[in-house]
C-alpha cells in the first residue's frame, strides 16, 4: 500500500522515514513543543506512537501519566556491576568472606540513577498521554542501558516553533547538530532505527517523537541500512551487529516534594500549571509561554499586597509594563526569546524591590495540581522524592545522583541575592528582646524625609508668592515673566502685560504632613516626639503604626507614618502628645496642626494634605494667629510618598552598624 498520497498521513518530506514513519524532532522540557506534539496528533491519523524510552519504563510511566496533572517521577537505579574478586595469600573460593567483601565494595552506587520526569510540558509525555487517551499503541524503542549517559547541547529557544513549522525548525538547526560523542548514544540510535524498521512491518502510520539532537542520526542509520533491499541485507548481515541491551533494575514511580518541582519541570511550575488549567478548561494555550509571565507578575502583585497590606508599595500597570520591557531586554541580551526565572526575578527586583521579587520567585515555584488526587492508576507510588541539582533524596533518606532520560538544553544555575522576609519565630524573638527605653531613627531615611520637607517648604513659598502676584503693563522690563492671560485679554489695545511677584515676607519654619486623613486612632497607636541629633534635622512629632507589629531584624522595627509635624530650625518643645495645652483638640490631625501653630515663629504654616483645609482647621490656625498654606499631596509622586511613609525604628544607635543588612527595599 502506498501511503504517500494518503491524506491521513502526510508529514513533510524532511520528517519522513520511508513511507510509514513520521519523525517529530522536539526539544525536551518545552511546553511549546508539547503543544506541537498534540497538534500533530490531532492533524494526522497515527496507529502507533514510538518514544525514545526503553521498555522497562513502560508500566511505571504510563501508571504515572494516569495520575496527571499530579506530577511524579519514574526512577531506575543503576544496576551494580560485577567485578571478579581478587584474593591475597590464602585461596578462598567465590562466595567466601573475601569475595563478599569485594562485591560490597564494588557494588557501591557510584553510577547515577536515570529518571523520566512525568511533566505535562514534556513532549514525550504529551505523546504518550494523548496516545493513551486515544487508545493508540505505544512503542518504547530505546535501548536498555546501564548506566545511562545523557546527550544534550545548547539549542535555540523552542519558542521559535510558535512562528515556524517543525520542519523548518529542524532544518534550521540541522547544520549545527553535533554527532553523538559516545559509544552508548550511537548504540542507542542504531537500536532505535532497528526497532522502527520492525514497527514498520506491523503498522501503517507511525509517529516517532525524539530529540532534535538524535533525529538526523536515526534517519541516517535507518537510511544506510534498514531501507536496503533484502538481498543487500543478507550479504552484509554478518558485518552488522546490533547492540545488546544491558541488565537493568526495574523502574519505580515516586511522588515528588512540591517544593522541589523546579528541578523536575522543563518550564516554570507556575507556567506548567497554566498549561494544565488551559487543558482542563479548553482554553487557548498557544501563547501561554509569554502571557504566563504577565499572569505571574499580576498574581505576585496580589500576593504581595495581601501579605504586606499597608506596607506594600503601589504597583501600577506602568510598573508592570516597565518590568516586562526590562525582562524582554534581559532576554535579548541572553539571546533568548523567552525569559528564564533568574531574568524575571531580576527585573522584578530592580523595578519593584526585593519583597515583590520574593513573591514572584515563590509563586513561580507553585504548581496548583501538586496535590491533585489520583485519577486512575492501580499502582501506588513508592514514596516521596526530594529533587535537587542533578541529585535526589529518596524516601529512605539516601541521596543519589540523577540523570534525565529526556534531557533538555543544559541549565546554568545562578545566584540572586534577595533579602528574605523573616519568619514568625524570628519576629517573636526580636520583639521579646526589644529594649523599651531606647530608640532612634535610621539616618538614610532621615535624610530623605528632610529633603522632602525642604521641597514642601519651597512649594509653599511659591504658593505664597503667587497669592501676592499682580499684573502691570510692560514698559522696560518683563519683570517675572509675561502674563499670557492678561495679554490676550487686552489684545485689542496692543499692550503686553507682565507679572510682578513681590518677595514673600516672613519665614516658614513649620510644616504639617497628613498622609492619611481622616486617620483612625486605632491604626496609628504609636505617637511620639523626636528631637534633632544635629543642625540639619528638624524637631519631629508624628503618629504612626506601632513598630513592634512589623519586626524586620534584631532591634529593627518598621512603622508607617499617618501624619507628621516638622519644626526647622530645630527647637526643644514638650512632647505634643502629653502637652495639656493641646487637650482641646479632638483628632490626631488637629493636634498636629495646633502644635505647629503654637511652636511656629512665622505667620504661615505649610500643610501637606490630599484635600484643602476646611473651616475647622482654619479657625484652629486663627486661634494661634497663623495661616495655613495648603500644598496638595497630589503634586508629588505617589510612589515617592509611599516610600517616605516607611520609617524604621532602631533599638539604639549601635543597631545602625548592621541595620542595612536587614532593611529591605519594599
Amino acid at each position: 500500500m502506498n501511503l504517500k498520497n494518503d491524506s491521513r498521513f502526510a508529514p513533510p518530506e524532511l520528517l519522513r522515514l520511508g513511507e510509514r514513519i513520521a519523525v517529530l524532532p522536539v526539544i525536551h522540557g518545552s511546553g511549546q513543543f508539547a503543544l506541537t506534539v498534540r497538534r500533530w496528533m490531532l492533524e494526522h491519523d497515527f496507529d502507533c506512537i514510538a518514544v525514545p524510552l526503553p521498555e522497562s519504563f513502560r508500566d511505571p510511566t504510563e501508571a504515572a501519566i494516569l495520575d496527571l496533572p499530579r506530577p511524579s517521577i519514574v526512577i531506575q537505579p543503576a544496576a551494580p556491576k560485577f567485578t571478579p574478586p581478587t584474593f591475597q595469600n590464602d585461596y578462598q573460593p567465590y562466595g567466601g568472606e573475601a569475595g563478599e567483601d569485594a562485591m560490597e565494595e564494588d557494588d557501591a552506587d557510584s553510577d547515577p540513577a536515570s529518571y523520566v520526569p512525568i511533566d505535562p510540558c514534556q513532549p514525550v509525555i504529551m505523546a504518550i498521554r494523548a496516545a493513551m487517551g486515544e487508545h493508540i499503541p505505544r512503542a518504547y524503542i530505546d535501548l536498555e542501558t546501564n548506566p545511562f549517559l545523557p546527550f544534550s547541547t545548547v539549542m535555540p529557544d523552542p519558542f521559535a516553533v510558535r512562528h515556524v513549522s517543525a520542519e523548518r525548525f529542524a532544518a534550521a538547526v540541522l547544520p549545527s547538530l553535533p554527532r553523538p560523542p559516545d559509544r552508548q548514544t550511537r548504540a542507542r540510535i542504531l537500536h532505535m532505527a532497528a526497532r522502527l524498521a520492525e514497527l514498520e512491518q506491523h503498522h501503517q502510520r507511525i509517529l516517532y517523537v525524539t530529540s532534535v539532537l538524535q533525529w538526523p542520526w536515526v534517519r541516517e542509520a535507518y537510511t544506510d541500512w534498514f531501507s536496503r533491499d533484502a538481498a543487500t541485507k543478507s550479504e552484509t548481515s554478518n558485518a552488522l551487529q546490533l547492540p545488546e541491551p544491558d541488565d537493568v533494575l526495574p523502574a519505580e514511580r515516586f511522588n515528588l516534594d512540591p517544593r522541589t518541582l523546579m528541578f523536575l519541570f522543563g518550564e516554570l511550575p507556575y507556567i506548567t500549571g497554566l498549561y494544565e488549567r488551559a487543558r482542563r478548561e479548553l482554553d487557548d494555550d498557544e501563547d501561554l509561554q509569554i502571557d504566563g509571565v504577565k499572569e505571574l507578575l499580576i498574581a505576585a502583585r496580589s500576593s504581595y499586597r495581601s501579605e504586606l497590606k499597608q506596607f506594600a508599595r503601589r504597583i501600577t500597570p506602568l510598573h508592570l509594563s516597565k518590568c516586562l520591557q526590562y525582562i524582554r531586554n534581559l532576554s535579548l541580551i541572553s539571546r533568548r526569546m523567552t525569559p528564564d526565572l533568574i531574568t524575571i526575578v531580576t527585573a522584578a527586583q530592580q523595578i519593584m524591590g526585593d519583597q515583590y521579587a520574593l513573591h514572584v520567585a515563590q509563586l513561580a515555584n507553585q504548581y496548583p495540581y501538586a496535590h491533585a488526587p489520583e485519577t486512575g492508576s492501580d499502582a501506588d507510588p513508592a514514596g516521596e522524592v526530594k529533587m535537587g541539582i542533578d541529585q535526589a533524596q529518596l524516601p529512605d533518606g539516601q541521596v543519589v545522583s540523577m540523570v534525565n532520560r529526556l534531557p533538555g538544553p543544559p541549565i546554568t544555575w545562578r545566584t540572586l541575592h534577595l533579602k528574605r522576609k523573616p519568619s514568625s519565630p524570628e519576629k517573636n524573638r526580636w520583639k521579646y528582646q526589644w529594649n523599651p527605653y531606647t530608640q532612634c531613627s535610621y539616618p538614610p531615611e532621615d535624610e530623605r524625609i528632610e529633603n522632602f520637607r525642604t521641597r514642601v517648604f519651597d512649594r509653599a513659598k511659591a504658593i505664597i508668592g503667587n497669592d501676592l502676584a499682580r499684573t502691570e503693563k510692560f514698559t522696560t522690563s518683563v519683570k517675572d515673566g509675561i502674563d499670557i492671560r492678561d495679554t490676550l485679554r487686552h489684545w485689542y489695545d496692543r499692550q503686553i502685560y507682565v507679572k510682578v511677584i513681590p518677595p514673600s515676607r516672613g519665614t516658614l519654619d513649620a510644616c504639617v504632613m497628613l498622609f492619611d486623613s481622616p486617620s483612625d486612632p486605632r491604626d496609628y497607636s504609636w505617637r511620639t516626639t523626636w528631637f534633632a541629633e544635629h543642625k540639619d534635622e528638624s524637631t519631629l512629632a508624628f503618629y504612626a503604626t506601632h513598630f513592634g507589629e512589623e519586626m524586620v531584624g534584631p532591634g529593627i522595627g518598621l512603622s508607617r507614618y499617618g501624619g507628621a509635624m516638622f519644626l526647622y530650625p530645630p527647637v526643644v518643645i514638650p512632647d505634643i502628645w502629653g502637652d495639656p495645652r493641646l487637650d482641646y483638640t479632638e483628632t490626631l490631625e488637629e493636634r498636629l496642626i495646633a502644635a505647629a501653630c503654637m511652636h511656629s515663629a512665622g505667620r504661615q504654616v505649610a500643610l501637606l494634605s490630599a484635600l484643602p483645609p476646611g473651616g475647622g482647621w482654619r479657625r484652629l490656625a486663627r486661634r494661634h494667629r497663623k495661616t495655613l498654606v495648603h500644598v496638595p499631596l497630589s503634586s508629588f509622586s505617589d510612589e515617592q510618598v509611599q516610600q517616605l511613609r516607611m520609617v524604621h525604628v532602631l533599638n539604639g544607635r549601635e543597631v545602625r552598624s548592621y541595620a542595612e543588612e536587614f532593611i529591605r527595599r519594599v
